[in-house]
This record gives structure tokens, C-alpha cells and sequence, in this order.
């Protein structure tokens, strides 16, 4: 069983759909009696880019909090809204901010696509997987591709059943993994 669960947003675009599905994991998992921390990358310090990157990495405290809240998770949801084909930009320069080599080493993953597409950014998570994945990370072979999401999700509910009988079964085996 998991210590906790970290539930990294993957955008830092403000009122994210993927915040509001975050919500919904998070709300899942307190259902179940376990923890999570949310890591939302709308958080991040502006200037992240410039001040915790490269010659600059451990310099700039706002980020190393998002290390901290990392190392205390043995399992990680990452919500990886499509960004022109992929996922966002930003989750990128946070993933490369991060220590290395062992910030992911071992830890269980879970990935989460969402577009307004019907795809649910399967590309998208396929290249976060390869990152992921040489990062030393276990990522969940069930990854939840939740396409067209504005229309079969209100930021409480799913219309479309079979999405919550995946983001249920995710769930679940992430727990498990």
C-alpha cells in the first residue's frame, strides 16, 4: 500500500479541466480512506524556468517544495492535458527541473490523457510514458484516455460510463500495483 498518493496536474493553465479531474481522483481516493497530495502545476513559481533549472536547480524554494511533496510518494497520479498533439510544455521543464536520476526511480504511475478530441491525448501519454519510463518510473499499463472531455464530464460526474468504469479500475490497480 501506498504511503500516499501524489496527484500531479500537468498544466499551469488556470481553471484546467485536468485540476477538476484531479479533484475527482483525489475525491475517489479519500472515499477509500487514502491519502493524496496535490501537486498542481499552476503553483509553480513563475519564473521556475529561469530560478530551479540547470546551474540554478536546488536554488529556488517554491520548486524544491514540489521535489519534497515528489520524494514523499511512492505512487503518482499525472493528469496530461493534450497540448498541440502531446502534453504540455511546462510539465516537461518541471520533469526536467527535478533531481536525477532517481526522482522517479521505482515509483508506480498512473497516467491520465484528457481532450477536447476523441483521442483523450494518447500521443500525449505515449511520450510521457517514454519519459517516464527512462526515468526509471513503473508506469500502470492502464492509462485513461479521456477524449472529448468537456462533454462527458461536469466537474462532478461522468455521462459517459464507461469512462468511470476506467478512471474506477485505474484506481484500483494503481492501489494494487
Amino acid at each position: 500500500m501506498a504511503k500516499k498518493i501524489g496527484i500531479l496536474v500537468g498544466t499551469n493553465r488556470s481553471g484546467a479541466m485536468s485540476l477538476e479531474m484531479a479533484n475527482y481522483y483525489k475525491k475517489k481516493l479519500l472515499s477509500k480512506d487514502i491519502d493524496s497530495l496535490l501537486l498542481n502545476l499552476e503553483d509553480l513559481p513563475d519564473d521556475f524556468a529561469f530560478s530551479a533549472l540547470y546551474h540554478n536547480k536546488g536554488k529556488n524554494e517554491g520548486y524544491n517544495d514540489f521535489q519534497m511533496i515528489l520524494d514523499s510518494v511512492d505512487k503518482l497520479f499525472i493528469f496530461a492535458p493534450e497540448y498541440n498533439g502531446s502534453y504540455p510544455g511546462v510539465l516537461k521543464a518541471f520533469i526536467d527541473g527535478l533531481r536525477y536520476p532517481d526522482s522517479f526511480t521505482d515509483k508506480k504511475i498512473g497516467l491520465v490523457g484528457l481532450s477536447d478530441g476523441v483521442l483523450g491525448n494518447a500521443v500525449g501519454l505515449s511520450h510521457l510514458n517514454d519519459i517516464l519510463s527512462y526515468m526509471g518510473a513503473n508506469v500502470l499499463g492502464l492509462r485513461v484516455k479521456l477524449g472529448e472531455i468537456v462533454k462527458h464530464f461536469d466537474g462532478v460526474s461522468f455521462s459517459n460510463k464507461t469512462y468511470e468504469l476506467y478512471v474506477d479500475q485505474q484506481i484500483e490497480k494503481l492501489l494494487a500495483f
